[in-house]
């Protein structure tokens, strides 16, 4: 008995010293989960090396006295299910768990399946179009328990291709009108009217600020017209919920949208078309696709490593490093829709309340009710871990996600790239059982994401499918710190911080973003800003960030709708202070109290520019930028037109309109009038708020905003032209003539006026206009000369002719295409706005 107890002994203590002696574990492809995990012997998953890892802790007598690293070599590591990282996982801080890649190696957890066995189709496929004949491949679709996977993406050598539409990149159509009440709309007849037939046709919305995904249950085709109706629960929450509603406007145009996943509408390179009755794929490659030798990859799993404790027992001191994580999935918008109410947060309800108001807010009349979209790597209830030098690509939904009750986390130094919603998110937006306008402060602040660092990221290229989603979202945070990050090529907003619209105090303060370059971003969607807040956070920091590029987004509900700082409803005890911008094109929108501005805007040192974005320990990031979109242009910030029309002997209450100028920051020098016609010409911060201030305020009064600027000269034109500090205005209006013929050459001259008739400019130039700017609605033109102050423009104008004769020939050919607006004079063209006194 004595000898056996000896044995026992002798046993535990070679094991124990055994555990206490390897520390590293190897993880390979070429594995085996029955090994040992030594170098020379490595284990096949990384979940077998976490096991193996658990079990060497919980065995252990003593704590480890250095850190836990499992090295997972070069490869592709194909999952099943996600990786899943528990309380019992945890490490200490003498001894964390580093998940890392093996070093110079480049390991990529995947949860997509590869496609073989690409053929040419040969001859016709049914409702595949004419052109597409001859150009397409087919593959047995993929399966899965041996049933059809089901996906919405697809990449071909790690480039998404396009889900079949029926409108070629960047263009799309715009709605014809949106029945609430009966929950359907109307668009023109699709080209291939026989899709009214097919199974799974879906229809992609621009709305405002969000995007939707609604299946389609029946389409009714009616001449050039076809009305659609949709499946529940999307049908309903469509119709149902204010805000983002479809945008009807004869001003701007109505909602953009496209229709997808039709066999009818592969036509395109990139375009693939998944047909689950005939379990056949479709696909026509790009010039440079070989098919036979293509890597095509479909995505199975919506996560991939999920990292959960309770909040008594959290994950604590587990760490990824240099790990590459792509290929996820994301079928929500296939099995239920997508109707998201904004940063890609969908709605689970929505409706208008038929009194408005509740408890915090007494005018409040929009209720939601919001779920959290799935993410790749999903952390909840963890402290004191961290993902660095990892990359997240090729994903369907959210990248990164750290939830609920996390704190004292990092996320430094990761590649976010090719992800089709919000790169990085943070914190709680609004339970599932909670109404998104309450203020979150819970009694156990242990829920609360605390002091999470995101830092020296570079994120290029996310919200590729979700417009509405953001590069970095954070909801009720507290002591955040945003620092570093570059981030480029997002549809919405850079940094949106907050949630709640509400100025009472809740779980938020102490917050900051910092020194992070943010340019390239509003591709799609506008109410936009590069940093974006709601609510009150005490003590919250917005500073030293360099904020460039927005684009000129081309279906934007409100063109001029565009901004670099925007703290929206409820963002109160802000301080936002020393942010470089082109211009200080910002929004303050039912704020305060408590916040303030200090030094932001184009004079803001240059150093704080050059110091702002990725570090140089992490530079190397950048050489996996994104490029800038060739079709998009880059804003711009220039004054806007608003125009008053009274009719019928009304006038307009001059107190009032002054009222409404003070309020919306306008200057009195900035109207003009002729006749019954009111003009505002002026650097608007937020042209929408003004209209609807004007709206309400003159509801008899017609008000319309030009926002189409097609032509402008400036003194950049000139050689060596130099502008005056101070310019006054000439305002001028007309029509074009009603023949769209005449229009479009009309836009064309002006299109191509400096290239093919640069005398125009030069005369410009020898007149010593600073600035000359066309605007247009509908037929409606104005025109905005600005001179030198104190100049005559009779005198200036005069110039443009000397010596001139293509001038003189311009002038003569502009007369055919314009003519008065309503209330000219016979052979009256161009009626001038003079500047409006009290």
């Amino acid at each position: 008995m004595k000898h056996y107890h000896y044995i026992l002994a002798f046993l535990s203590c070679c094991f124990s010293t055994q555990i206490q002696a390897q520390t590293d574990i190897w993880v390979a492809p070429n594995g085996a989960d029955t090994n040992l995990g030594t170098k020379e012997n490595p284990l096949q998953t990384v979940s077998m090396a976490i096991r193996k890892v658990r079990e060497m802790r919980r065995l252990s007598e003593n704590n480890f006295s250095k850190a836990i690293h499992i090295y997972v070599r070069e490869g592709n590591y194909q999952l099943y299910e996600p990786i899943t990282i528990r309380p019992e996982d945890a490490g200490t801080s003498l001894s964390p768990t580093i998940i890392e890649a093996a070093p110079n190696e480049k390991p990529v957890i995947s949860g997509g399946i590869s496609l073989s066995g690409w053929t040419k189709v040969k001859g016709n496929v049914i409702g595949l179009p004419k052109e597409a004949i001859g150009k397409v491949w087919v593959a047995d679709a993929p399966k899965v328990g041996g049933n059809i996977l089901d996906f919405r993406q697809l990449w071909v050598n790690n480039q998404k291709a396009i889900r079949a539409k029926d409108t070629p990149y960047p263009t799309m159509n715009r709605i014809l009108s949106w029945n609430k009440k009966e929950e359907t709309c109307w668009i023109p007849t699709p080209k291939f009217p026989e899709i009214a037939k097919a199974n799974g046709v879906e229809m992609f919305i621009h709305q405002w600020w969000a995007i939707a995904n609604l299946r389609i249950k029946k389409m009714e085709v009616q001449g050039d017209s076809t009305k659609l109706s949709f499946f529940q629960p999307e049908s309903k929450i469509q119709s149902e919920h204010p805000w983002p509603a479809p945008w009807i406007s004869k001003e701007t145009g109505n909602s953009a949208f496209y229709l997808t996943n039709a066999i009818q509408f592969l036509n395109e390179a990139g375009e693939w078309f998944l047909d689950k009755k005939a379990e056949k794929l479709y696909y026509i490659p790009r010039a440079n696709e070989v098919m036979e030798k293509a890597e095509v990859i479909a995505p199975s799993l919506e996560t991939l490593v999920r990292m959960e404790g309770t909040i008594d027992h959290q994950v604590s001191h587990v760490f990824f490093k240099n790990i590459i994580f792509c290929h996820t999935s994301w079928l929500r918008p296939s099995q239920q829709g997508h109707v998201p109410h904004q940063a890609g947060l969908y709605m689970l309800d929505a409706y208008k309340l038929k009194m408005p108001g509740t408890p915090d807010k007494k005018t409040l009349e929009n209720q939601a009710w919001v779920g959290r979209p799935k993410a790749a790597v999903e952390v909840s209830y963890a402290n004191h871990t961290g993902f660095e030098a990892c990359r997240f690509e090729h994903l369907a939904s959210t990248g990164l996600d750290y939830h609920k009750g996390v704190h004292d986390n990092s996320i430094k130094g990761n590649l976010f790239k090719d992800i089709g919603g919000t790169g990085i998110q943070a914190g709680v937006f609004a339970d599932e059982a909670t109404e998104i306008h309450l203020p979150y402060n819970p009694s156990d602040e242990r829920e609360i994401c605390t002091n999470l660092l995101i830092s020296n990221n570079l994120i290029s290229d996310v919200t590729n499918e979700d417009w509405g989603a953001v590069g970095i979202g954070a909801g009720f945070v507290r002591g955040i710190n945003i620092e570093h990050n570059d981030i480029s090529e997002v549809s919405y907003s850079g940094i949106s911080m907050g949630w709640g619209w509400t100025k009472t105090i809740n779980a938020m303060k102490n917050n900051y973003i910092s020194a992070n370059k943010i340019h390239h971003y509003a591709k799609h969607m506008y109410d936009v800003a590069a940093i974006y807040t709601l609510s009150a956070q005490p003590g919250s920091v917005i500073s030293e960030n360099y904020v460039d590029s927005i684009y000129k987004a081309p279906y934007a509900h409100i063109p001029n709708h565009w901004f670099y700082l925007y703290t929206d409803e409820g963002s109160s005890y802000f301080t936002i202070k020393d942010n470089w911008s082109p211009s200080a094109k910002f929004l303050q929108n039912a704020n305060g109290p408590g916040n303030t501005w200090q030094n932001n805007g184009p004079q803001v040192a240059d150093s704080i520019k050059v110091k702002a974005g990725i570090q140089t320990e992490y530079a190397y990031l950048l050489k996996d930028k994104k490029q800038a979109d060739k079709y998009w242009e880059i804003n711009v910030e220039k004054p806007v037109i608003v125009e008053l029309i009274s009719e019928n002997g009304q006038t307009i209450d001059r107190k009032k309109l002054d009222e409404i100028l003070l309020k919306s920051k306008v200057s009195q020098e900035a109207l003009f009038q002729w006749e019954n016609h009111v003009v505002i010409f002026d650097k608007v911060q937020d042209v929408y708020l003004l209209r609807e201030r004007l709206k309400n305020a003159f509801p008899k009064i017609q008000i319309k905003t030009y926002d189409d600027l097609f032509y402008e000269f400036n003194q950049e034109k000139c050689k060596n032209g130099k502008s005056v500090k101070e310019w006054s205005h000439t305002i001028l209006t007309a029509n074009l003539v009603a023949d769209t013929t005449l229009q479009k050459e009309y836009l064309n001259y002006h299109a191509t006026q400096f290239e093919k008739w640069s005398e125009v400019s030069q005369g410009f130039c020898n007149a010593d206009f600073q600035q000359l700017l066309i605007y247009k609605n509908g037929r409606q033109l104005m025109l905005v000369i600005s001179i030198p102050k104190g100049e005559s423009l009779d005198k200036l104008n005069s110039k443009t002719i000397e010596n001139n004769p293509k001038m003189v020939e311009w002038n003569q050919l502009m007369t055919k295409y314009q003519e008065g607006i309503s209330g000219t004079k016979k052979g009256e063209t161009w009626v001038f706005l003079k500047p409006a006194s009290n």
